[in-house]
């Protein structure tokens, strides 16, 4: 068999970094994780290739090499899964589709061939058995959760990394938490499942032995949804590993607030080369936490636990919302205030949605409050499938209201040095200087520093943290590139 994996091309977003992106040389932030894992649980005898469409263009030649495409995507790429499958049709190649977006929207895909649902250590193996007795079904799904300690590793030697910010890794599914408006234990379940520190190591070794060494993102919903396993077993292992190896990856990764109650684990994470954890914050309400069942946040100080855990060394960057039933008029301004104050230099702010399938989904549905087929999967892109309890107009308003201040040239750097001030460099990885770094910081010389309107900030930014936290200027640009990118994305709105 020849098997052609497709990956299916972005929109323009916050977490795309397009524009950052470019002042390095890359074409996307993350490889197809998915799809380079499931080309392991495909016979080795088969040949397989993977386009990105987020790095190179999807042509006919390719799809008449196969004898079957595989799609895996999440449901802000449904735009584009939709031209690949008709491209397909018309070409007379079969289609077969799995992952999220299939997984939680297959009834709107009446052009695919057969759909593998769920979680493909289960279903591909049924097909690859179906298929070669030739009896194929149009659906295969579970209710069963995998056992990801079987899990094969990706095939890295199918895609080239040099086009990529970062390279991923996979150590968990699943969530032990179970907010509202979260898609993600409908996908992967409530019970955390987690690989063995061994399949961590032989992932890492293979990324290393592959040539990269750069930041490595675990894509872990919750990477600490098992704190003792991790303390005991997993970050020991990574830490002896990275001493091996002289330290080649800076880690991050996403965790819920709790984390900032464990200092123990916060100084594992950091000595095992983690430097950045991203976090749903989402709101400072606390009726607004309580109504979308966000209770590990609720009776916290979460401005204290955010420098909390910036002061053992990792980044925080976070994840904010408005829209909630019980949010007023006055949630724009304090998300601003919020925001500012806790020096999260990337702080996501969105509207809330419901994902199809989810609890909210399901009550707002009920309440007749749903705007059908309006789910883009983008929360920052202006919209919202809910019909809220706030007049919608003004919520647009206060939305582009937030975003228009936190990344305002004067209030996001200002942010960037709230940040350094409080933050504890625990940097191990070797610096190293290459063209393309070179590259990057005069690039930011020149579009930020001499022709961008943010240049005073720039250049306020440039001589404060060169002076005072030298050590942190690499980053500091990085930020200043970042900003960049955020202002692009957001100035369309």
């Amino acid at each position: 068999m020849k098997i052609l994996m497709v990956y299916p091309k972005y929109p323009e977003t916050f977490w795309s970094f397009k524009h950052a992106l470019k002042f390095v040389y890359k074409k996307a932030t993350n490889p197809p994780l998915g799809l380079l894992t499931i080309a392991g649980l495909l016979p080795q005898e088969w040949e397989k290739k993977i386009i990105d469409m987020n790095l190179n263009l999807l042509k006919d030649k390719d799809i008449l090499w196969a004898d079957y495409v595989f799609i895996s995507a999440m449901s802000i790429q449904k735009e584009s899964v939709k031209k690949v499958i008709l491209q397909c049709n018309k070409l007379g190649i079969k289609v077969v589709a799995g992952g999220p977006l299939f997984t939680s929207e297959y009834a709107d895909f009446n052009r695919v061939d057969h759909f593998l649902l769920n979680e493909g250590e289960i279903t591909i193996p049924q097909f690859l058995n179906d298929l070669e007795n030739r009896k194929c079904k149009h659906i295969y799904k579970t209710t069963e959760w995998a056992d990801i300690e079987k899990t094969p590793p990706p095939e890295w030697s199918l895609i080239n990394m040099k086009k990529y910010g970062t390279m991923s890794i996979q150590y968990s599914r699943g969530c032990p938490f179970d907010c509202e408006f979260c898609d993600i234990t409908l996908l992967y379940g409530r019970k955390y499942r987690t690989k063995t520190s061994e399949q961590i190591i032989k992932e890492l070794e293979n990324l290393y032995q592959s040539g990269w060494n750069e930041d490595v993102f675990f894509v872990d919903d919750n990477f600490i949804g098992n704190k003792a396993k991790l303390k005991r077993e997993v970050l020991p292992e990574i830490q002896k590993w990275l001493k091996k190896r002289r330290h080649p990856f800076n880690f991050f990764t996403q965790a819920s607030i709790n984390i900032a109650d464990d200092e123990e684990l916060m100084n594992s994470m950091t000595e095992a080369g983690f430097k950045t954890v991203f976090i749903g914050i989402e709101t400072p309400d606390e009726d607004s936490l309580a109504e979308c069942s966000k209770l590990q946040n609720k009776g916290r100080d979460l401005v204290g636990c955010i420098k909390k855990i910036q002061s053992f060394g990792l980044q925080v960057q976070g994840g904010f919302i408005v829209g909630f039933d019980n949010d007023k008029l006055s949630i724009f301004d304090r998300q601003i205030k919020f925001i500012q104050k806790s020096g999260i230099v990337t702080a996501m702010v969105g509207l809330l949605n419901a994902p199809i399938g989810t609890r909210l989904y399901n009550r707002l549905n009920k309440e007749n409050r749903l705007v059908k087929n309006n789910f883009s999967g983008n929360n920052t892109s202006c919209s919202t499938n809910i019909i809220p309890q706030m007049n919608y107009d003004k919520l647009i308003e206060g939305y582009k209201k937030i975003l228009k201040t936190i990344y305002s040239p004067k209030n996001y750097y200002k942010r960037v040095i709230t940040f350094f001030k409080e933050y504890k460099n625990t940097e191990k990885k070797r610096a190293g200087f290459n063209f393309i770094n070179i590259s990057a910081f005069f690039k930011s010389v020149i579009i930020l520093g001499i022709i961008g309107r943010e240049r005073i900030y720039y250049w306020k930014l440039f001589f404060w943290s060169l002076f005072k936290k030298p050590a942190l200027f690499p980053m500091a640009i990085s930020f200043a590139i970042y900003g960049f990118h955020f202002r692009k994305i957001f100035n369309k709105y």
